[in-house]
């Protein structure tokens, strides 16, 4: 996924208190379970499903796969329609994505909010679909960044609300990167949207390829924290893309292929793939396996 387009693994250590009490590892003086830092787990997501042939490679690495619901951004077919079981079995969570429409299409369709609607009941009709069962998030690909105009807000909200009418969770996919205004102002879109969408309980997944505090192309079991993209209510981080976004990027391009891409490790180089990087507070950010 392009735009027209870590939590690092936390090493704690358990000391003995001042008065010499044993403290049991997990719980406090009192003996009432402490809650531990959350790991982050790494997953990719790509346009093109990589074939069945790829996955038990992919999964030494990865943890969840992003699943496109309906076809990509500039593509006009959907490979990975079908494929839901096969990933279940190679161990894969899911990262559910629902292609959404840029704002020169908003302008066309006359009422934003209905085209809205509409999208929000095919995203979890294709949901179903695949297999996919009332809870799983669908996030909403908004490519656009910067701040919402009133009908890009319109159509996500209403896409958002038939979602969650529809018995999903909804999700979005935005940046988390600033982007300039007038007068030394700067809007972050997830900040935004939030800001513009009341109580309604919705999932972020925010781009932010910027080093830093992006890292570039990093593929450790230790996969950054997506609080770390700058978006401290992010769920999902996409931390790099392929090909890179050069005027982003300059201070990680040794991470980078030099053909600006990042590639899945593990894979032969006649079959290796470009990916786009994700880190998540779940190894299953869509709850896709249930």
């Amino acid at each position: 996924m392009r735009l027209v387009l870590a939590i690092c693994a936390i090493a704690f250590a358990l000391t003995a208190s001042l008065d010499a009490i044993h403290v049991v590892p997990g719980r406090s003086r009192s003996g009432a379970q402490e809650s531990l830092p959350a790991r982050s787990h790494l997953g990719f997501d790509r346009n093109e499903y990589p074939g069945d042939a790829l996955l038990p490679a992919l999964r030494r690495t990865f943890s969840f796969t992003g699943y496109w619901l309906n076809n990509p951004s500039g593509a006009t077919v959907n490979s990975w329609t079908g494929k839901r079981a096969i990933l279940v079995q190679a161990g894969f969570g899911f990262l559910l994505l629902f292609n959404g429409r840029l704002d020169r299409e908003l302008k066309r369709a006359g009422d934003p909010a209905a085209l809205g609607a509409t999208d929000g009941q095919t995203a979890a009709a294709s949901s179903g679909h695949e297999g996919f069962h009332p809870g799983a998030v669908i996030f909403l690909d908004q490519e656009e960044g910067g701040r919402m105009l009133p009908e890009q807000l319109a159509y996500l909200l209403a896409w958002v609300d038939a979602v969650s009418s529809a018995g999903f969770g909804a999700g979005i996919y935005c940046s988390g990167m600033p982007a300039r205004e007038g007068h030394g102002q700067a809007v972050i879109t997830a900040n935004d949207i939030r800001e513009h969408a009341g109580s309604r309980p919705i999932v972020y997944f925010v781009f932010n390829d910027a080093c830093p505090p992006a890292p570039g192309c990093a593929y450790s079991s230790a996969a950054p924290s997506p609080a770390s993209s700058g978006v401290a209510f992010a769920s999902v981080w996409q931390f790099a893309q392929s090909p890179r976004r050069r005027e982003f990027t300059k201070a990680c391009r040794v991470t980078y292929n030099r053909d600006g891409n990042c590639y899945a490790p593990g894979t032969a180089s006649a079959s290796a793939i470009d990916v786009d990087l994700d880190s998540a507070t779940s190894p299953d950010p869509s709850s896709g396996r249930q």
